[in-house]
């Protein structure tokens, strides 16, 4: 049977992910802290771990376990915190993927599957963001990730491990919190489930690519199965507008939406939005979520 390891299972998109391959038939062993996870996202024929993933303990398991992928997804991913606190984001997003990359040097690994972000771009003129384009990020985060991808691919072309690098756009869906990953879609459907008014950076025309979990799944599991290395960036290619989320939320919730506009976030770039072209050509991969649907599945299993 295909061993899988993916840390950060108990996560957003992490429990997503063993799902799915739990749903294959994969023996899957999930790494989680439980720092941002929660119990009750972990699927019940995972075997769990609750470990550090900066750890000794870790590194052992992983060459204990010598699974055929890893799906590393854990991470601090609050880019707020990583500015109060970059000493922390360091050590967990890049010693933690350090610790890992070096319990897969003693593996015949088929494939070490990252999870960044288009983060690592920072605030690039381009409207629409390509593999090939210059890096900067803004955040500690940003940057501890881009680390980590430097370091993945020199563990490659020392060791040969082999790599797939996945640079999200905005993932929203089912169990992502509003609390440091979450994105807008996950403030907004909270607050509409508590009854409070929305509150819009900006004129609210500002754009994103928002990426359904099922499509970002999909994404990890095609990853994990070619033996090509490369980065890819992970969009539908459809910029949004928050007016036009909280219009696609009206129409899901039958209501009005009250909200109101606020000051224009520091740094917030204005449009954002991902080319999926090679990833497309590559992987076979293309969203199948637009976000009428993704809205749509997201209300009905909040």
């Amino acid at each position: 049977m295909k061993k899988a390891i993916v840390t950060g299972g108990a996560g957003f998109i992490g429990s997503h992910l063993a799902d799915s391959l739990i749903k294959d038939g994969l023996d899957v062993h999930i790494i989680d802290d439980l720092s941002s996870g929660k119990l009750e996202h972990l699927p019940d024929a995972a075997s769990f771990h609750q470990l550090d993933i900066s750890s000794q303990e870790t590194r052992e398991l992983i060459t204990s376990i010598k699974p055929d992928v890893i799906y590393h997804l854990a991470a601090q991913a609050d880019v707020n915190r990583s500015l109060d606190d970059p000493h922390t984001d360091m050590l967990v997003n890049v010693g933690g993927t350090i610790n890992i990359l070096e319990a897969c040097r003693s593996l015949s690994l088929k494939k070490f599957v990252f999870s960044s972000t288009s983060a690592v771009y920072g605030n690039s003129p381009e409207s629409v963001l390509t593999e090939d384009l210059p890096v900067s990020p803004l955040s500690y985060y940003g940057l501890s990730k881009l680390v980590a991808e430097r370091y993945i691919t020199l563990y490659h072309d020392l060791f040969s491990i082999p790599y797939t690098i996945l640079r999200y756009g905005n993932v929203y869906g089912p169990r992502q919190t509003a609390k440091g990953e979450g994105g807008v879609i996950a403030v907004f459907t909270e607050k509409l489930s508590k009854g409070e008014p929305l509150k819009v950076n900006g004129d609210g025309l500002q754009t994103r690519d928002y990426v359904y979990v099922q499509d970002i799944v999909s994404a990890n599991r095609a990853a994990g199965d070619i033996q090509d290395v490369g980065t890819f960036v992970v969009g539908t290619g459809i910029p949004t507008s928050l007016l036009e989320v909280i219009k696609t939320l009206e129409n899901h919730t039958g209501q009005s939406i009250p909200y109101t506009h606020g000051a224009d976030r520091p740094g917030d770039i204005k449009h954002s939005c991902l080319n999926p072209a090679l990833i497309n050509r590559t992987l076979g991969w293309a969203h199948r979520y637009d976000m009428d649907m993704g809205i749509s599945e997201t209300l009905r299993r909040r």
